[in-house]
């Protein structure tokens, strides 16, 4: 019976599954992103995270320790030297899932699993977000400032710029008798050859 056996076998032997996650886990701390499947995902997520957190403590024990997980020296250290400083403030949730959508072979959740530190278009957006002041949606404008007495008195004068004069446009029922030009508009004066 599998009585309290929760964790996906994925379709593998045991000693695949532990290779193949051992493999995607280098994987990921070299490259920072992997394309995966949801479930192997969520697989190495469970993997991958107190591998990480040993690697807070760079200590010779904690090295072998993930260095028997993981069975590759590079990604053992890419994960002390670069990896566990960036992510030394972060009390867990190292990894970060986003679904991309199906696979069109077999129709299987596809995702980019990826390091939470090590994206920086999401670390841009959030640095304009905390810095963008917030907006309401609300129908009504919010209620004035009552100012005191003191206040108002204090107050400096507020100059204006004059404003341009606006040409005044007359209509045809407007103008008066006197205003209106002559019959005969007004002729060029052409210039006269002089003659000798």
């Amino acid at each position: 019976m599998r009585h309290g056996k929760k964790f996906n076998h994925l379709g593998r032997t045991s000693s695949h599954r532990a290779a193949m996650l051992s493999n995607m886990a280098s994987s990921l701390i070299l490259h920072k992103r992997i394309a995966t499947t949801l479930a192997k995902a969520k697989a190495l997520r469970v993997y991958i995270e107190p591998l990480i957190t040993k690697s807070k403590d760079d200590s010779t024990h904690s090295r072998r320790l993930v260095f028997s997980y993981l069975q590759n020296k590079l990604a053992v250290s890419e994960l002390f030297r670069e990896v566990s400083v960036k992510v030394a403030n972060r009390p867990g949730g190292y990894t970060r899932i986003l679904k991309t959508g199906n696979r069109l072979g077999d129709n299987a959740d596809m995702c980019m699993m990826e390091f939470v530190d090590y994206n920086e278009a999401m670390l841009g957006a959030k640095d304009e977000s905390k810095t963008k002041a917030k907006t309401t949606r609300r129908k009504r404008a919010p209620a004035k400032k009552k100012t005191t007495p003191e206040e108002e008195s204090v107050e400096t004068p507020v100059v204006k710029e004059p404003k341009p004069a606006k040409k005044a446009k007359k209509t045809v029922d407007k103008i008066s008798e006197s205003e209106q030009p002559s019959e005969q508009p007004a002729k060029k004066e052409e210039p006269k050859e002089e003659t000798e």
